[in-house]
């Protein structure tokens, strides 16, 4: 699936023709600049590898500048392979938002807000108390019952309970493309997006 790179900016709602309020999400999408192009002959497989927002020199390693030098750019901080593409790209190219166009749908995957130490009501919608998870009657969220008895003597593995929440890879499939704004670099999209404000997310069609 060919794509972008993009950053999320924030969340806003625009209203249709129809004065229907739609919560979407505005990404600035690209440029993104062709870093390596793979080849059959070369890789087994055909890619397009791009670069998306510059980073300081002072910052990368030697293998980055080199890598950044052979394509006639700077250095990028977030660089992801995409396959897909019908068109033929060189080194140094530029891909911009106009890849996408008002209407379609594209998938979009990033990071989600990390939620720290979580217990199991939030991280696991157990009910507490009131529909009595796991059996315990007089605490409101404690986990309760983890296990039976000397039979099986051990707690099973993938048991819900407490513990780090957030922060893994998440892919939000089928969201509409509401506005390009090409001039500006912005893609709107319908709905929410993974990921903090400022947060890379990668985009595909």
């Amino acid at each position: 699936m060919s794509g972008l790179i993009g950053k999320k900016i924030g969340m806003t709602s625009i209203f249709d023709e129809n004065g229907k309020n739609i919560p979407c999400t505005v990404i600035e999408a690209g440029p993104c600049i062709v870093t390596q192009v793979r080849t059959e002959e070369v890789d087994g497989y055909k890619a397009v590898q791009l670069g998306f927002d510059d980073a300081t020199e002072k910052s990368a390693t030697k293998a980055d500048l080199g890598h950044a030098k052979k394509a006639g750019t700077s250095v990028k901080r977030k660089i992801v392979e995409f396959k897909g593409f019908d068109e033929e790209y060189k080194l140094g190219d530029a891909i911009t938002v106009e890849h996408f166009s008002e209407g379609e749908f594209v998938d979009i995957a990033g990071t989600s807000k990390g939620k720290g130490f979580q217990g199991v009501v939030k991280r696991h919608g157990f009910g507490g108390v009131g529909q009595a998870t796991h059996g315990q009657h007089n605490r409101l969220r404690a986990p309760g019952s983890i296990g039976a008895a000397s039979y099986p003597a051990r707690v099973f593995k993938g048991m819900k309970m407490a513990g780090r929440m957030g922060g893994e890879k998440v892919k939000v499939q089928n969201l509409r493309v509401l506005k390009v704004v090409a001039e500006k670099n912005l893609l709107v999209v319908k709905g929410c997006v993974p990921g903090h404000k400022n947060a890379y997310v990668i985009i595909r069609k």
